[in-house]
Parts: structure tokens; C-alpha cells; sequence
């Protein structure tokens, strides 16, 4: 199924199941008023909006047309948000740009930070700086919601958790990641808010292309309106979601 949050003029937005096309979605606010309440009960949740999304799908329930201006990102704020660098030959060119090694062991012990998350941009929404000289950078990335993960989790069952998957547009102040870095405590002004895209899919909308971990898709990227990357998703990826989920789970 697909799921997405329109804006209401809450914080939060409002849950509604999206058809196949992203054409009509249906309110899904009587089942759960909004994702992040959905997730919290979501063994009981999950199986009442699936049979949402299918009587959606067979047009026997009320539907108004999807915009995904109307949209805020999936999960309009969240208790956490973690960004691993799954892709090790990207971080290799990304420090060799600014002028910095990267370790050997960045090959087997996964990169990874907390960023804010007390807010996320909508996904056609401007996004905002006060200085062009701060070297706004956009990234392309694929992310997924989890449901609870216990202490220590091993990778194949870190994928269980999984419960959405959706794209991600991370927000890189370039300009000032070198001085934030060189003080030794790690991001803060540099990563500001994240934008998501307007619907998270469960893994099983993705067919094959969901596969041990990865997401074999060609992720489009545009700029302005024109092509600027085609990367295919499942290529170079060293760390799957698994890994990178036991990863952030080993002490938690």
C-alpha cells in the first residue's frame, strides 16, 4: 500500500491511503489520524489500512484527487532520523573533494549520524537559506521507517523491521561542513531539514526490485527541471538496510 500525509494546518498533517497510480488517495484519519499514530500500533493498524487501500483500489470508498503539493513528507517530524552512508565509494570522493582520507575501516564499520528530526520539509515545498554562500548541496537518498528494534539486533532480522520505504532529498550546507567537522563534535548547522517524498510505499509494492536489503531502481534525480543523476540504487551499495539498521541498533 501507499501512504502519504496531506497538510491540514496541523503539525502532524493528516494519514491517507494513496492508489496505485498516485492519482486518488482516500482519508484514513478514522483508522489512524496521522502516520507516526499508526506506527505506534502497527501490527493492528497496518492490516486495516490494507483493506483501505484495497477498497480503494476497487473505488468503494470516497476519494479526492492527490496532489503532492498538498502533501507534507510521510512522516512530517519523527523521533529519530539516522543517515548512513551506504554507498562507501561516494564518501571516498565526497572527502577527497574537500581534501580528507577516508579510513580503510569506513569499508566495514558503516558511517552514520543523527540529524534533526523534530522537523522535515514538505516535499514540494521551497527550500530556504539565509546565505547562497553556504553552499546548499542536494542528495538524492532511499530511506526506510522501522518499526521497534531491540538492542543488538542481527541484520537479517534488522529487515523485518522495516515497514516503509521512501525517497529522501538530504539537505548538505557544503559551505560549512569543513569548519563544523573541524571541531571534532559533528553536524549541527550544516544538515539542516530534510525533505521526503510525498508517499512511503510498504517493501512489498516494490516486487523484485526489493531484495536483501536493497532497493534495485534507478534513482532519477533533476535539477531545475533537468536530468542531473540516474544512479541505479542496488549498484555500489556496500551496507544494506539491514546492516545499517543493526548498526544503529547496537547499543540502543
Amino acid at each position: 500500500m501507499k501512504l502519504a500525509t496531506l497538510k491540514d494546518g496541523s503539525r502532524d498533517g493528516k494519514l491517507v491511503v494513496v492508489n496505485e497510480r498516485l492519482t486518488y488517495c482516500t482519508d484514513a484519519s478514522h483508522i489512524a489520524p496521522t502516520l507516526q499514530a499508526a506506527l505506534d500500533d502497527w501490527d493492528v493498524i497496518s492490516p486495516k489500512l490494507k483493506l483501505l487501500s484495497e477498497s480503494l483500489s476497487h473505488d468503494a470508498v470516497p476519494t479526492i484527487r492527490f496532489h503532492e503539493h498538498d502533501a507534507l513528507s510521510p512522516l512530517p517530524r519523527a523521533f529519530q532520523w539516522a543517515d548512513g552512508s551506504a554507498y562507501v565509494n561516494h564518501v571516498e570522493l565526497v572527502r577527497k573533494a574537500r581534501g580528507a582520507q577516508m579510513p580503510d575501516s569506513f569499508w566495514t564499520d558503516p558511517l552514520m549520524y543523527q540529524g534533526g528530526s523534530d522537523t522535515f520539509l514538505a516535499p514540494r515545498d521551497p527550500i530556504r537559506m539565509r546565505e547562497e554562500a553556504w553552499g546548499i548541496d542536494m542528495e538524492g537518498e532511499i530511506a526506510v521507517i522501522t518499526g521497534d528494534v531491540p538492542m543488538g539486533v542481527s541484520s537479517g532480522d534488522a529487515l523485518k523491521s522495516i515497514q516503509l520505504v521512501m525517497l529522501v532529498n538530504d539537505v548538505s550546507l557544503r559551505g560549512l561542513i569543513p569548519a563544523e567537522l573541524g571541531k571534532g563534535f559533528g553536524f549541527f548547522q550544516s544538515k539542516p531539514s530534510s525533505a521526503f517524498s510525498p508517499v512511503a510505499v510498504t517493501p512489498d509494492e516494490l516486487g523484485d526490485a526489493w531484495k536483501d536489503g536493497k532497493l534495485s531502481l534507478p534513482l532519477h534525480v533533476d535539477l531545475n527541471g533537468a536530468p542531473f543523476g540516474r544512479a541505479q540504487a542496488g549498484v555500489d551499495m556496500t551496507f544494506d538496510f539491514g546492516q545499517l539498521i543493526a548498526h544503529a541498533a547496537k547499543y540502543a
